[in-house]
């Protein structure tokens, strides 16, 4: 299936002028640090020490200055005391980490869940822009793997959406079989390009997540904040009512039975499991997570999910 920008928007695609458009909604949302109370001197609220703050020069000390911030090495130099100035740093890189992967193009409600992930992106990243933040990121699938460095400006967010829209995986979904080592080399990939202090928003249904894989999340997120946004879709949680069932993907054809009891117990406990490993992560480490079904209204699970922070 081929998606040009001109096309009409549906539950099973994305545009450029969809995506575009989301921007207006954007204005409702903030992005801004609440994960630490105490106040630094830029524009953030910050979990990390230093965060906000940039050296810019040295002057003579002055009376009332914070000894703390003494230059030593030109104050050693000169004989005199010399104090640190620093200016406020107003930006910071946002990465959006986008899954495109075979599992991601499925709905039985609302839309795909690579159209959500698509939508959510948009939403982060125009919010982003709109504080001043530098927009970038990893979009990825098994096969293709597409870094952007984070930029500012619209432009940066055009970039993002283009790579979005135009990505082969809406062309030609790749095999449905879950690859863990797509997930993980796209994490280590994602780690190497990221810098410390900066916002990490990984968006994805996380199949395939194994301790490699969180040993990944939990080191990236010791020097930056990380938001993860679970996208799954209800049959993924729950079944049918009892009865026979048969689902495809163009190609190939599922049956299933939901008389079966015991079939019943094992999606629901695979489901559970996996969402728990999902919400122990987070928590272990203070990351941000929300969940999000393929029918939900992106816009909303943002501004509820992060209204705590």
């Amino acid at each position: 299936m081929a998606v040009a920008s001109e096309e009409i928007s549906t539950p099973a695609n994305i545009t450029m002028a969809r995506l575009i458009a989301l921007s207006k909604k954007s204005r409702g949302l903030s992005l801004k640090s609440g994960l630490i109370g105490a106040l630094q001197a830029g524009d953030y609220q910050s979990a990390f020490k230093g965060r906000g703050m940039e050296y810019d020069e040295s002057r003579l000390y002055q009376p009332g200055d914070d000894i703390r911030n003494i230059d030593w090495r030109v104050t050693a130099r000169t004989g005199k005391a010399h104090t640190k100035l620093f200016r406020e740093e107003r930006e910071r890189p946002v990465h959006l980490w986008l899954d495109f992967r075979a599992p991601m193009f499925f709905a039985t409600r609302g839309k795909f869940k690579a159209v959500i992930a698509a939508e959510l992106a948009s939403l982060f990243a125009w919010t982003a822009q709109r504080q001043g933040d530098r927009v970038g990121g990893i979009v990825f699938s098994d096969t293709v793997h597409h870094e952007l460095k984070p930029q500012r400006g619209k432009s940066a967010v055009l970039r993002l959406i283009k790579q979005m829209v135009e990505h082969p995986s809406w062309q030609q979904p790749e095999s449905n079989e879950e690859n863990q080592q797509g997930l993980l080399h796209s994490l280590i990939n994602l780690r190497r390009l990221v810098k410390p202090g900066s916002m990490v928003i990984l968006l994805s249904d996380f199949r395939g997540l194994d301790e490699d894989c969180r040993s990944h999340l939990i080191r990236m997120r010791q020097h930056n904040e990380v938001i993860m946004v679970h996208i799954y879709d209800w049959l993924e949680e729950y079944l049918p009512p009892a009865g026979n069932y048969r689902i495809t993907n163009g190609k190939q054809e599922l049956e299933f039975d939901t008389y079966n009891q015991d079939f019943i117990d094992v999606h629901t406990n695979k489901f559970n499991t996996h969402k728990e490993l999902l919400t122990k992560t987070a928590r272990s480490c203070h990351m941000n997570y929300l969940c999000c079904r393929t029918e939900d209204d992106p816009e909303k699970v943002i501004k509820e999910g992060l209204r705590s922070r």
